[in-house]
């Protein structure tokens, strides 16, 4: 999850350097309330692109920093085959919100690392709840087909039917008194 809105790609990412994807001149700024960045070639936020000395110099941290992260499990790149590191943009902005909570907000690594799978967490539960919505409507839908189906099945020669007017009236119920006798 982008917390600034940007969709992903924040200042920096793909501007030429070797290793990133170089941006088409159509492409969106990604700004707040503008257009997402346009990747070019198909790549996503999501593809690991960068090695460890771009992805560091991208979020302003050390290498050595990036490889403690990555023991911790804050932020997992991706590897290649031959075991190396390649991250992505998402990758980087996550870095970036790592080095912002332990800077500005004084929040310990632990704590950090606690509260990226908290977001984690709540994005899977908010994605179940869409998928469990999405069913109920279509099971909602299902039924009102059923039901109009069955309504459309009635056979109304067999019963005179006649709609039922309703009255306003108010009609007391009093009940007859016991006899002593019986």
């Amino acid at each position: 999850m982008d917390p600034r809105g940007t969709g992903g790609i924040g200042p920096g990412v793909g501007d030429g350097l070797p290793g990133g994807p170089r941006p088409s001149r159509s492409a969106g700024t990604g700004g707040p309330g503008g257009p997402a960045a346009k990747i070019p070639f198909g790549l996503t936020e999501d593809t690991p692109v960068y090695v460890i000395s771009v992805a560091a110099q991208l979020s302003g941290l050390h290498p050595q920093t990036l490889r403690q992260y990555d023991r911790l499990g804050l932020v997992s790149p991706d590897r290649t085959a031959g075991r190396g590191r390649r991250y992505s943009a998402r990758d980087i902005e996550q870095l970036r919100e790592v080095q912002r909570l332990s800077q500005e907000e004084g929040i310990n690594l632990a704590g950090i690392k606690r509260i990226i799978e908290l977001e984690n967490q709540v994005t899977a539960l908010q994605a179940r709840v869409a998928e469990l919505l999405d069913a109920v409507e279509g099971a909602a839908a299902a039924i009102q087909q059923r039901e109009a189906a069955v309504h459309a099945s009635y056979r109304r020669d067999l019963v005179p039917y006649q709609q039922v007017q309703q009255s306003s009236a108010l009609v007391v119920w009093r009940p007859k008194p016991k006899r002593s006798g019986q």
